[in-house]
């Protein structure tokens, strides 16, 4: 295995899993609310009274933070090895498997996890075991 030392970013990743885990930790003490980006978003489709202007604000947040980071730091060029059907179809996959996973990544690896939720263990295992197969696969058998 060969690491890409080029594009290995070890403090920038620990920051923002630092970042990730006190915001999801801050967000459930204050809200009382899991920080599932799905759920959060699946919740302006069907907003419920006052409910739609913290999710509306969360959102802009979500959009708006890479925006205030290209003012401070080189932007970085995507590197994307697929064409537009391929991503159009891995997008409804997720949000297919996030509908019926009742969560996300997000929610159920950083949130679920944390509170200890066995459900969100079965889902994280899911998750990982067929990304870990699916690198497998692709990189070994079809390579």
């Amino acid at each position: 295995m060969n690491l890409d030392w080029q594009h290995f970013t070890p403090w920038a990743s620990l920051a923002g899993g630092l970042l990730l885990g006190l915001a999801a930790a801050l967000f459930i003490l204050l809200n009382g609310r899991v920080l599932g980006i799905s759920g959060i978003v699946g919740g302006l489709l069907r907003p419920q009274r006052g409910d739609a202007g913290w999710r509306l604000a969360f959102v802009a947040g979500l959009l708006a933070a890479p925006t205030i980071w290209a003012l401070f730091a080189a932007p970085v060029a995507p590197r994307i090895a697929a064409g537009p059907v391929l991503l159009v179809a891995a997008g409804l996959l997720v949000g297919w498997g996030t509908r019926h996973g009742s969560g996300c990544t997000s929610g159920h690896g950083v949130c679920g996890l944390a509170r200890l939720s066995p459900r969100s263990l079965v889902a994280t295992l899911a998750f990982m075991g067929t990304g870990f197969a699916t690198v497998f696969v692709l990189r070994h058998l079809f390579a």
